[in-house]
């Protein structure tokens, strides 16, 4: 068929999951894409291959029959297509992108079809302060009640996974510690008391909402969890982090955006704070592990901040 995966959704997946699993899925991938535009309706038309691209999931140009444009989404099964489908259709558009019928052929093939939206343009095309404005607006539409019977598992059992990996990479390299006892003492309170079980995201950050023509901002690729929304709005908190290690008065100016995300979101302080630093150190030991280690020290020189 001719879709070519980006450069960087390889090198992600070969970060992510490994290149043996990462070069059996692309392998596998020409297969999978010519079964799922098959099964998302009759005479879609694939444009082209959206690029630079996620770092995720193979996103086609694709148009209907009738004339509507679309993307088609296919995603390894680590990446847990059918639950991001689930919290697409739970939203149903409500400040998410919105999944297009049928929804039944492509049940359990790993594709997704969706509205198109303009994948090129994200809110981190906007200026700071009105990027994390509109983020902000976008993030309270996702939380929701979760549907009843829902698959997702909750943030104590993401973050208890993750709480494994991060003891690891304190074990393989001791100066990492300090930080990871932090985290994971931060985590051990927090999840002893959790306010609320919410619908979330689980990945929200400016580059993931983009613009639309049903509304002008939508966000894209969840992992989607339940829990608090405090644990959410963590990932926001630290958007754009290498501009501020890379600017003079980054801590303060990390430390302002915490406060001033959970006043306008009415979110406890303290809790987003704690989430901000577990999140920003299990970002940084797993991009140290995966090899980006640019990213990984960012991360954790943020994470020092808090």
């Amino acid at each position: 068929m001719g879709c070519e995966p980006p450069q960087r959704l390889v090198r992600a997946l070969g970060e992510m999951y490994g290149d043996a699993t990462a070069a059996d899925w692309l392998d596998r991938l020409p297969a999978l894409t010519e079964r799922a535009v098959g099964a998302a309706g009759p005479d879609l038309a694939v444009e082209r291959v959206a690029a630079p691209g996620g770092r995720s999931a193979l996103v086609l140009l694709v148009r209907r029959a009738d004339g509507t444009p679309a993307a088609l989404k296919i995603a390894p099964p680590p990446a847990e297509p059918e639950r991001e489908r689930a919290a697409l259709a739970h939203w149903n558009g409500w400040g998410a992108v919105k999944p297009l019928e049928p929804d039944a052929e492509l049940s359990g093939s790993g594709a997704l079809l969706l509205e198109r939206l303009h994948h090129e343009v994200s809110l981190r095309s906007l200026p700071e302060a009105k990027a994390l404005l509109e983020a902000a607006g976008t993030l309270r539409r996702l939380w929701v009640e979760p549907p009843a019977g829902h698959p997702f598992e909750t943030v104590a059992e993401r973050t208890g996974r993750q709480a494994g990996a991060m003891r690891a990479a304190a074990e393989a390299d001791p100066a990492l510690a300090p930080l990871v006892e932090a985290a994971l003492a931060a985590r051990t309170e927090l999840v002893a008391a959790s306010p609320e079980l919410l619908l979330l995201h689980g990945n929200f950050r400016q580059s993931k909402v983009l613009a639309g023509e049903r509304a002008p901002w939508l966000t894209v690729g969840p992992e989607p969890l339940v829990g608090e929304r405090a644990y959410d709005l963590a990932r926001l908190v630290r958007d754009r982090a290498e501009d501020l290690v890379a600017s003079p008065g980054g801590g303060a100016t990390a430390r302002r955006r915490v406060k001033k995300l959970a006043e306008s979101l009415e979110v406890d302080q303290a809790r987003l704070h704690g989430w901000t630093l577990f999140r920003a150190v299990e970002s940084g030991t797993r991009a140290l592990t995966e090899g980006r280690r640019q990213m990984g020290e960012v991360n954790l020189e943020f994470a020092g901040w808090l």
